[in-house]
């Protein structure tokens, strides 16, 4: 066993650079959820370095979870994202395992017309008249099946694919496996580690999604929580939020502190996406493929 060697000094410099670069993520992090549980008439007070909250409330979660809009723009969140990303691996990884394949016909003629779609976006207007003649106007469905694969998205997916050897895909073959089994029972163990990635960014995009869900969701009640949190966040909308608020007398809301108040809608945001890194990141694995095909 070969000793391990002592760290370089360009290696301590990296490390140092890195841990500083963490940081600059970390405490505005713990910033914000400090703040959303300090002492409202403390929380002005508090630098944008402090992590610890000062004193302690919950003050800002119970006006934010008392709106009776909360929970079911929670609740569409959810289902969006959940439903909408299996729609995305689904049809992204079909496509893929077709598009790689080498018998394909046309298949220049459908990746150009792919990247060119990339590239130029047809724009929000006939996807709006097209959502509309199809009646789907105010549906949750919508917002996931306009947005059902990305051109990008599904080309890096194609690059995962074709780093699966070929001799695993002609022993398969050989032993009477189909595509469906093949995709199922081979290409995707090979390649979980690219399906993880895909699924991370596809759920992050369907979380944050708020301007088509603000213009084919009508209804305040089939919304997502994005846009709701929006409205008091970025655009100052009070009312959205505590207007309709009978837990509280006006001399008690007026000594809310707003800043901590969106601290806590900001973290109500970005909790539940949160959950999903460490799920995605137990995939990454190395050499997936190792031992695979013995030349």
């Amino acid at each position: 066993m070969k000793k391990r060697g002592r760290f370089t000094l360009g290696q301590l410099l990296l490390s140092a650079v890195m841990v500083l670069l963490a940081l600059t993520m970390l405490i505005p992090m713990l910033n914000i959820l400090a703040k959303s549980f300090s002492d409202p008439a403390l929380s002005p007070s508090m630098s944008g370095l402090r992590v610890i909250p000062v004193g302690f409330s919950t003050v800002n979660y119970d006006i934010v979870f008392s709106n009776k809009v909360i929970l079911p723009t929670l609740w569409n969140s959810i289902f969006i994202t959940v439903v909408g990303t299996a729609i995305n691996i689904l049809l992204t990884t079909s496509a893929a395992y077709v598009l790689i394949q080498p018998g394909l016909m046309f298949k220049k003629i459908i990746m150009t017309f792919l990247i060119v779609m990339m590239l130029f976006d047809p724009g929000l207007v006939p996807e709006y008249l097209l959502v509309k003649q199809l009646g789907l106007i105010g549906s949750q469905w919508s917002v996931i099946l306009v947005t059902s694969v990305n051109v990008y998205y599904l080309i890096i997916m194609m690059r995962y694919f074709q780093a699966v050897p070929m001799d695993i895909y002609e022993a398969a073959r050989i032993d009477g496996a189909g595509h469906v089994r093949m995709i199922f029972s081979m290409v995707f163990p090979l390649a979980k580690s690219g399906i993880a990635t895909i699924t991370m960014f596809y759920a992050v995009v369907r979380w944050n999604e708020y301007f088509k869900a603000s213009i084919y969701l009508t209804e305040k009640a089939k919304t997502t929580l994005q846009v709701i949190l929006r409205q008091f966040v970025v655009l100052g909308d009070t009312v959205s939020l505590i207007g309709a608020q009978n837990i509280m007398d006006y001399n008690e809301l007026a000594r809310i502190d707003y800043g901590a108040l969106k601290a806590a809608t900001i973290v109500i945001a970005i909790v539940p996406i949160l959950l999903l890194y460490p799920i995605v990141l137990k995939f990454y694995t190395r050499d997936v493929m190792a031992g695979s095909v013995k030349e």
